[in-house]
């Protein structure tokens, strides 16, 4: 593919966000010599009719081929295409398309030319599209043409189930998304199978029989995150295969039909246990397949240039191999498996990171980045992208910072802006709690060091890469030892960097990052300023009110808000108790429709800082959720990027940012 290649290289900023194109979904072809993926770009939303009084940035999407050379777009619709995935003969590829004012539709288009067919026509959009491994069938999951218009006629919503409300969904649908059957040559579209609860992972079985699925057993099953395999054959019903009553997040049917593995862990293990590969039986009995790998399946290192699917699903190379991606320490990288449990690297960079991969036809495909390079698409080792060059501004590279636990070294990083003149110094806190920072591309670090801030980030106990042990050592003890961690690696970066100026500080973190920096500000006046995101400050009132408060504080700590000898113990770690402490002036950052960390844990925290004098500002964003800062809308990661850096250069010592709105500037004036 060509890219725009920028003038001339200039210092990074929020609206550099607007050059950016994100690639996603890389799904390789049957023979293993073809690449489709999606890139994402942005663009005003009608370039046609562009709304006169403001811009209108919005992502739009097409598919893109590559036989190994530089990829070229090979989709041209309006507005989103996404979704490719090759028919078994790679003659043709399915994908979903807004069209018609009807999102996400399925289409077939044939790879040697012609117009795009339209398969589907639901109110609702399609997921989860998946051809039969015969190529006579495709499968997918939709709610079909359900509609909920009760908020829109102001009626009542009645609640009796357990779970009604999910990050980045809002109010779930009354009747679980369907799985659908269509016969590609007799164009014949069924409704598969209508399961109780909903579907989270499907997978066609070799001889294209039928298909596994994850579900749970009921409602209240799922908000206890345990989960069940079920077949389910193309004639007859789906039957419960497992009895697993634990976490499943995704299974791969083993070549012989007959076993299978899955991603997930065993009873008695919850969210703090890493997830691991395991080879189900016939019996029932099952070993895992990645015994000695101390560290878990999947990319869990954080970055905000994803926008779209990033595919990580295990894949069988061959009857006795699984391929695996796995985080281990800032990394990402693509591991194999064998039966007897021996693990190796397949494709690993201890300094880069694959956020996605699919593996066919003796060929693999990937998007890797790292620190300093934008995500790019590859085939089989073969770059077939070159967004990099679309970079306004020259990258910084990261430069490795030590810090000494009673579990060993620690580690994180600090970028660095120019020059020698003394700069203000940001302590940034990553998210999950068991996520991980590390090489990805973060363009809002490259935003801050440009701004002339040193961004220094970690992994402080509890982090994912380093070991089971690393996170369990903060199970029932969130704000002690990661506090340590995180005030200790800061303190090595200013003794390292010199040019850091301790005088002027400032602590900043999304969602368990959020927290952190609450609770660090309500126990500790070092820092100047503070920027809480998504955060938490209740931990009582967020068990009751978060999509996953039924389970999360169980897993984590030990405790929850519906027992009485638990709620002391709750209020104790909350940084609410500790308000009447805070003296740092405070941004606080949060979206309407997060229901991950609810918006009332911001509430709480403003009307309390407010009550006791503390400078504060509180920014809401409409139509948003737990994922503004790595894939809301362009506009309003705009605003939340001016607004962090108006609110530290107040507080910091900086002159007000000349490019934010009026009344952003005139409130940190």
């Amino acid at each position: 593919m060509t890219s725009r290649q920028p003038e001339s290289e200039s210092a990074a900023t929020p609206e550099s966000l607007l050059d950016l194109a994100f690639p996603s979904d890389p799904q390789i072809s049957p023979d293993g010599t073809r690449v489709a993926f999606v890139l994402s770009r942005v663009e005003e939303e009608d370039v046609h009719k562009p709304e006169a009084d403001w811009a209108r940035p919005r992502y739009k999407s097409q598919i893109w081929l590559s036989s190994g050379e530089q990829a070229q777009a090979f989709t041209q619709g309006e507005a989103r295409d996404a979704a490719p995935r090759w028919s078994p003969d790679g003659a043709t590829l399915a994908f979903v398309r807004d069209s018609n004012g009807r999102k996400g539709q399925l289409h077939l288009l044939p790879l040697n030319g012609g117009e795009a067919r339209r398969v589907t026509d639901f109110r609702q959009p399609v997921q989860d599209v998946q051809w039969s491994p015969d190529g006579r069938f495709i499968s997918f999951l939709s709610t079909g043409d359900d509609e909920d218009k009760r908020d829109e006629r102001g009626e009542a919503r009645v609640i009796t189930r357990p779970r009604y409300r999910f990050n980045g969904r809002d109010w779930l649908p009354e009747r679980a998304a369907r799985l659908w059957l269509y016969d590609v040559a007799q164009d014949d579209l069924t409704e598969w199978h209508a399961p109780a609860v909903e579907i989270t992972s499907v997978a066609w079985l070799p001889g294209s029989d039928g298909v596994l699925f994850v579900s749970s057993v009921d409602e209240f099953s799922a908000t206890q995150w345990q989960s069940e395999v079920y077949r389910l054959p193309l004639s007859g019903e789906a039957a419960q295969i497992t009895h697993w009553n634990a976490s499943i997040s995704t299974v791969i049917p083993h070549p012989d039909g007959e076993r299978f593995a899955l991603v997930g862990r065993p009873e008695g293990q919850g969210n703090t246990q890493h997830a691991h590969l395991y080879l189900l039986h016939p019996n029932g009995e099952f070993t895992r397949l990645d015994e000695g790998h101390d560290h878990p399946v999947g990319n869990l290192v954080g970055g905000d240039c994803h926008v779209g699917a990033l595919p990580d699903r295990p894949v069988w190379l061959d009857a006795s191999t699984i391929l695996f991606s796995s985080t281990v320490r800032g990394s990402c990288g693509l591991f194999t498996a064998t039966l007897g449990g021996q693990v190796q690297a397949h494709t690993h960079d201890p300094e880069a990171v694959i956020p996605a991969f699919t593996a066919r036809g003796g060929g693999v495909a990937v998007i890797r980045e790292t620190a300093t390079r934008f995500p790019e698409v590859e085939l089989s080792g073969q770059l077939v992208t070159d967004l990099n060059a679309r970079l306004a501004f020259p990258a910084r590279a990261p430069q490795r910072v030590t810090f000494q636990t009673d579990l060993g070294e620690g580690e994180g990083w600090v970028l660095l802006p120019d020059g020698h003149a003394p700069a203000p110094a940001l302590l940034s806190i990553h998210g999950g709690p068991h996520t991980d920072y590390g090489h990805a591309f973060t363009h809002e670090f490259q935003l801050l060091a440009a701004r002339g801030y040193g961004v220094c980030y970690s992994n402080p106990r509890g982090s994912v890469g380093y070991g089971q042990a690393w996170v369990d050592d903060i199970h029932g003890r969130w704000g002690t030892v990661d506090m340590a961690d995180l005030l200790a690696f800061f303190d090595r970066c200013l003794e390292a960097h010199p040019v850091l100026d301790a005088s002027r500080t400032a602590v900043m973190g999304g969602s368990y990052g959020g927290f952190m920096t609450n609770w660090i500000t309500a126990h500790t006046d070092r820092f100047q300023a503070a920027v809480t995101d998504r955060s938490i400050c209740n931990l009582i009132s967020f068990g009751g009110t978060s999509d996953i408060g039924l389970r999360f504080w169980d897993d984590e700590l030990g405790l929850n808000f519906h027992r009485r000898a638990d709620v002391p113990k709750l209020w104790d770690m909350s940084p609410l108790q500790y308000v009447e402490n805070v003296r740092t002036p405070t941004l606080i950052v949060h979206s309407v429709l997060d229901h991950r960390c609810p918006i009332e844990q911001a509430e709480q925290w403003y009307a309390a800082l407010t009550l006791h004098g503390v400078p504060t500002r509180f920014v809401r964003f409409p139509g948003e959720d737990h994922e503004l800062s790595r894939s809301g809308r362009p506009d309003r990661r705009l605003t939340r990027l001016h607004e962090y850096l108006n609110w530290l250069d107040r507080w910091l010592g900086k002159a007000p940012d000349a490019a934010a709105s009026p009344e952003v500037t005139a409130a940190t004036a």
